[in-house]
């Protein structure tokens, strides 16, 4: 394999890898074996650890010395870092977004509202799992909105925020997603931009972060102290800590 088909194979695994994370199939904690990353992911040894290192860096993955990788773990010290940085750099993204609008980038923020409130939230109303493509809408919604600001650092800065976050959201799914009216929230947000409203644009923004991180917080019995399912041979979880 050549330098340039390792790498090509290391991001496809990365991106698979940080899909699982995000929608809560590979769990908190979970021991990435290479042997079972190699196999799930149809990877080389070297791609997949060229990937898991990146996931490091990202933030999803943590290394242990001598004990290799681990998804990484929950807490709700962590959760609270995590919304308050992401409010902190939203906050300056939109700000500037707002103030630099185009007729591009609102026409951009439009089309990607539209599509977001035509997508059905959940394909399992009994079990609130997440419908993949709304997924894909709401993300893309949010990056619209910052996707003027002038600054592509700040621009993936969010988005790794994001994708840390969305963690949370999908393993608090069960108590987040009866109690949200999110398309409301997300037209309130939509109408304050496009009326060149920074300041209302950004205390929806933090009031929307705001109000997952509380329904997290009221459920952190449930969500953080919940046990790990048994599995099969694909991965191993390590035992839950209990420091949360």
């Amino acid at each position: 394999m050549t330098d340039s088909e390792a790498g090509t194979q290391a991001s496809a695994v990365v991106e698979r890898i940080r899909a699982e994370i995000i929608d809560g199939i590979l769990l908190p904690e979970t021991k990435l074996k290479i042997s079972f990353v190699t196999e799930r992911y149809r990877a080389g040894a070297s791609p997949v650890r060229e990937a898991l290192n990146r996931l490091a860096a990202d933030g999803l993955v943590i290394q242990h010395d001598q004990r290799g990788f681990y998804v990484a773990p929950i807490s709700l010290d962590d959760l609270k870092e995590l919304v308050d940085t992401r409010c902190w750099l939203e906050a300056t993204a939109l700000e500037q977004s707002i103030k630099k609008r185009t007729p591009r980038w609102e026409e951009a923020l439009v089309l990607s509202f539209y599509w977001l409130s035509r997508t059905e939230r959940s394909v399992d109303p009994a079990t609130y799992r997440t419908n993949p493509l709304w997924e894909k809408r709401h993300g893309e919604f949010h990056a619209a909105l910052l996707a003027g600001c002038g600054s592509k650092h700040l621009i993936r800065y969010c988005a790794d925020l994001r994708d840390r976050a969305d963690r949370y959201r999908q393993i608090a799914a069960a108590q987040n997603y009866p109690r949200r009216r999110e398309g409301d929230e997300h037209k309130a947000l939509l109408d304050a931009a496009l009326e060149g409203d920074a300041e209302r644009a950004i205390a929806l923004l933090v009031a929307h972060y705001r109000a997952t991180q509380t329904i997290i917080e009221d459920h952190a019995g449930n969500i953080f102290e919940a046990p790990v399912p048994e599995t099969s041979n694909q991965y191993t979880p390590s035992s839950r800590s209990k420091n949360r």
